[in-house]
């Protein structure tokens, strides 16, 4: 019987979140197409904080985390090609690999990782305090106040960052190119010809969609927290684990699309 029960509560628990989700993202949207109609409304100030947090001082891992992961393959990739004589072509492997899908989806697993959680712990913690309460019986919808900003943080900071992400990740391939005698010049006159600018577009829509991702995971996350003892920890572990699998599936979605659209 307890096996059951514990089996019911679970799936109980689940149909209470996502209800929770479903709510803050109906609501979320209600407020940004009331946008438009009431500009002032919107929290710029603390829209210019998130994003500050976001971007700026995520901007040295992210710049780090890119030209290692360029490195990386640019090493493994290269070790493989030499054999054929065609190491060259690894500046277009790589601009292939960073522009259309490792860019984006780096950028955003850490964006999940530092401020998706931070998110969580944030509105986490106030709804803990009974800060989210005061806001309501004041007539102060907490959406507006703390999930708005937030999230257009995430939506304008994925992009800058995806960007500086995939530089390094060029530059980390070209010193290995270097490394094996192949001029800079042929390598980025190769990564000039392979990218182009709808590459580049779809790169940054899809870092600014997975952005919204994870900074509505995050708020959700925060929203959805219990005022127990170890409430703000699970928010933000729920934040960062529901914004990679978010991520990650709507990555595999988007790829599985453009390759019947022929994208």
């Amino acid at each position: 019987m307890k096996l059951f029960a514990s089996i019911g509560k679970g799936w109980l628990d689940g149909l209470w979140a996502f209800h929770d989700t479903l709510a803050v993202l109906g609501e979320t949207v209600c407020e940004v197409l009331a946008l438009p109609f009431r500009p002032r409304r919107f929290r710029l100030r603390d829209f210019l904080v998130a994003f500050q947090r976001a971007s700026f001082d995520g901007l040295p891992i992210c710049i780090g985390i890119g030209f290692l992961l360029g490195l990386i393959l640019a090493f493994e990739s290269a070790a493989a090609l030499r054999t054929f004589g065609v190491e060259t072509y690894v500046a277009d492997l790589l601009a292939i690999g960073l522009f259309r899908e490792l860019g984006p989806l780096v950028t955003a697993i850490i964006l999940a990782g530092r401020s998706g959680s931070a998110f969580a712990a944030e509105i986490g913690t106030m709804k803990v305090d009974e800060e989210l309460d005061a806001l309501t019986t004041m007539g102060l919808p907490p959406v507006r106040f703390l999930v708005l900003p937030r999230t257009f943080a995430a939506v304008f900071a994925m992009p800058a960052l995806t960007i500086f992400v995939e530089l390094a990740g060029l530059v980390g391939g070209a010193i290995v190119l270097k490394m094996m005698d192949v001029p800079g010049a042929v390598y980025w006159g190769n990564v000039s010809n392979t990218t182009d600018v709808f590459m580049i577009v779809f790169s940054l829509v899809k870092a600014a969609f997975f952005g919204l991702l994870v900074g509505l995971v995050g708020c959700c996350a925060g929203m959805r927290t219990k005022s127990t003892a170890d409430g703000v920890g699970v928010a933000a572990t729920a934040a960062v684990v529901g914004g990679i699998v978010a991520v990650a599936v709507s990555d595999g979605i988007i790829a599985v699309i453009c390759y019947f659209w022929g994208v």
